[in-house]
């Protein structure tokens, strides 16, 4: 099984969702987060002061998926989730060790 973490312009996440349930992966979590890559922010005025905002708001996306969906799932979320500018954001993949469904003890895949 692998993990993977995407971190994706908020925007985004209508279209991210309904291309991963098109291709049948309706489980995830969602979190907000804030943050920011090469970009380094950028500046805006308020009330005549000029300020620098460095922690951009950002979406963090966490599947779970089983090996043989990684490849898919990611190139998935690589369409939907770009734009062509920069702040387009990042996919990581990790390996899982295991995973158990609380309710019944399923493991492994069965239990995602």
């Amino acid at each position: 099984m692998k993990k993977i973490e995407a971190i994706v312009q908020p925007f985004k996440l209508d279209e991210i969702k309904e291309a991963l349930r098109g291709i049948g992966v309706d489980g995830m979590t969602v979190l907000e987060a804030r943050g920011h890559g090469r970009q380094k922010g950028h500046k805006e005025v308020y009330r005549g002061q000029e300020y620098q905002v460095d922690l951009l708001p950002k979406i963090k996306l966490e599947l779970v998926v089983p090996d043989s969906r990684t490849d898919e799932v990611v190139q998935v979320l690589m369409e939907s989730a770009r734009t062509g500018r920069i702040g387009d954001g990042k996919i990581f993949v990790y390996d899982v060790a295991g995973a158990i469904r609380i309710r019944n003890n399923d493991r492994g895949e069965s239990a995602l």
